[in-house]
């Protein structure tokens, strides 16, 4: 209870749960695997140029990100006015949902999904419109584009999707934009794009009648759709989520009113520094992702082999879809030095090293015998 005015939205608004740390367990080493956190640290290149940025700390960082700006248009495609840098794809996310929403408006997301999509929607004062997800952990978008109202001025989609790991499909979403109002806009967070290439979740997707459809492609959206905005991150793929550097590609009259949102100096010049050198050595970045690809795959394998059935995902993580039964997993798994992240409906495992993916399945063996 508070002895101080607050607004009411904030009745509304969840607040963000961080996973949870693993437990100390004697005799083995913990892990955790709540946050979907790289389990690699740093390139060395990228390490080098973070530690050279840290010894000017009495100097504003650049407010535009100027360097980093260019080098991300530059990998995009796009002129320097479609892009803009902020304090993760968090505030950039803030951002958009700040410009665009409310009181009196509504926000349409998928769910489960990324936990600050309600959280952030509430602050403003708008109406969340959860959809529910479709089988195997996939947005539904046809459900989504019929809950899009008068006072509808936001639209979020999630691929991968957090925290069941499922991408959308280019036939779906052009059959989606094509029928959302144009002064709609629509979000495509695509925090996890990096770790998709070649992932379960991308081989898939079907279109209806065409055989083998392929994973959304948001550069060439970007130029097709003018109410649509990618957001992207350092934190996942480039192993930065320390640094809090992400960024939003969308058209010029998006970016501009976001930079009225962003916060001046969000971005650190040591995360300006670092994710400069991660975008130059963005080809190792892809083959790490890779790494992680093939452990998550083989992980969702195992996991199924022991009979839970897991989606497939094109994350650095797995789903298990446990229902009731969540918190019994996440408790067996503490109690082996695992810290997972139980979301009520479902457990979602970050990829971790291989020990901490024998042990989890392990645990799931065990899991599931109990029952049997």
């Amino acid at each position: 209870m508070t002895n101080f005015r607050v607004r009411p939205a904030l009745a509304e608004t969840p607040a963000y749960i961080p996973g949870k740390p693993p437990a100390p367990v004697e005799g083995l080493q913990s892990y955790k695997l709540s946050s979907n956190e790289h389990h690699m640290t740093p390139l060395p290149a990228v390490l080098e140029a973070i530690a050279d940025a840290v010894t000017s700390p009495h100097v504003y960082p650049d407010p535009s990100a100027h360097d980093l700006t260019a080098a991300i248009a530059a990998l995009h495609e796009v002129p320097h006015d479609h892009v803009v840098v902020s304090a993760g794809a968090s505030e950039g996310l803030s951002a958009l949902i700040g410009i665009t929403s409310e009181a009196g408006t509504s926000a349409v997301f998928p769910w489960p999904s990324f936990e600050m999509y309600p959280q952030v929607v509430s602050y403003v004062g708008a109406e969340k419109i959860a959809v529910p997800l479709a089988s195997e952990g996939r947005m539904d978008l046809p459900a989504m584009l019929q809950a899009i109202r008068e006072d509808t001025h936001l639209v979020l989609l999630c691929s991968p999707n957090n925290p069941t790991g499922a991408v959308v499909g280019q036939a779906e979403f052009d059959t989606f934009m094509e029928q959302v109002p144009e002064d709609v806009l629509v979000v495509l967070d695509e925090a996890y794009a990096d770790f998709a290439d070649g992932s379960e979740a991308a081989a898939s997707i079907h279109a209806a009648e065409d055989g083998l459809d392929a994973p959304v492609d948001s550069g060439a959206a970007l130029s097709r759709y003018p109410n649509l905005a990618v957001l992207r991150t350092f934190s996942k793929a480039h192993g930065l989520a320390g640094l809090r550097v992400g960024y939003t590609v969308a058209q010029p009259g998006i970016i501009h009113e976001m930079r009225k949102s962003i916060a001046p100096f969000s971005v650190t010049a040591p995360a300006q520094a670092g994710a400069l050198a991660s975008v130059a050595a963005r080809a190792e970045i892809a083959v790490r992702a890779k790494e992680v690809g093939l452990i998550r795959d083989d992980l969702a394998a195992r996991l199924r082999e022991a009979g839970i059935p897991v989606p497939p995902s094109g994350g650095n993580f797995v789903w298990l879809p446990l229902g009731r039964r969540s918190q019994e997993f996440t408790d067996d798994c503490m109690a082996a030095g695992l810290a997972v992240r139980n979301l009520g409906s479902g457990v979602r495992v970050t990829v971790g090293p291989q020990e901490a993916m024998d042990r989890l399945v392990e645990v799931a063996r065990a899991f599931i015998g109990k029952r049997a």
